[in-house]
């Protein structure tokens, strides 16, 4: 198998400069807080239904291998390892990776964390039965070369969980005057508009990947509760969606 690194040094730098605040509620990483909630609550539900498991019962995805790729500080890895499941978190920037080790060790998790890329897992033959590939896929260099490597990484049967932004003037407003400029929740420059990439586009990218996409969702930011919710229908600026390797 040929790697390919779909890596974007530039990007790595930006989310490696701030890697001490991964657990800061209120520091750099504050929109990643609030919103995982909502983000957690797609991927469980999507995970239940592909494996048939229920959420109620204690460590319902225990026996499921789960590769949480740019993991960060381990924000979406440690709830996965509380539900039962065997978790590798993966993230290309080195220092993200002893900030995750140090708080899972805090809160009693087993987590395998490693500093790697999704190349590096396909070609040394890794497979899962889900990835979550989580605000991601609009930081590489080429996203169907990584989206290809995280097919890969899918055992036959597998899910993948895929969040990102949509492209369009709202998300600009939104995702880069918004929290960029006037909340200053991220630095000036996290994200690049023109990376940003349609529901539409981002389900052509997958099937081209070798994925059969099954589901897409709105994540919306209501500045009035200063919450997030899923919406079937408003995938204006953040959404996620699943697919599956049949």
């Amino acid at each position: 198998m040929t790697q390919t690194n779909t890596i974007d040094p530039a990007e790595v730098a930006k989310f490696e400069a701030m890697a001490a605040e991964w657990w800061d509620v209120n520091g750099k990483f504050k929109p990643l807080h609030l919103m995982n909630p909502c983000r957690l609550d797609y991927i469980t539900s999507q995970i239940a239904a592909e494996f048939d498991r229920d959420p109620a019962t204690p460590l319902p995805f225990a026996g499921l291998r789960i590769l949480d790729i740019g993991c960060g500080g381990g924000l979406l890895s440690e709830p996965m390892a509380r539900l039962g499941a065997e978790v590798v978190g993966a993230d290309a920037a080195p220092r993200n990776i002893p900030v995750a080790q140090l708080h899972a060790e805090q809160s009693g998790l087993s987590i395998d964390y490693r500093n790697t890329t999704a190349e590096g897992l396909a070609a040394s033959g890794e497979r899962f039965d889900v990835v979550l590939n989580m605000e991601v896929v609009e930081h590489v260099a080429d996203p169907l070369g990584y989206l290809t490597a995280c097919q890969q990484l899918l055992k036959p049967g597998g899910l993948m969980i895929c969040s990102t932004l949509n492209r369009n003037p709202k998300s600009f407003v939104m995702a880069i005057v918004g929290a960029e400029w006037v909340m200053r929740w991220l630095p000036k420059g996290t994200h690049d508009w023109a990376k940003f990439i349609t529901p539409d586009e981002l389900y052509d990218l997958i099937r081209k990947a070798g994925l059969d996409p099954v589901d897409r969702k709105g994540m919306v930011f209501n500045p009035v509760s200063w919450k997030w919710s899923l919406s079937a229908r408003d995938l204006s600026v953040n959404y996620v969606t699943a697919s599956v390797k049949r």
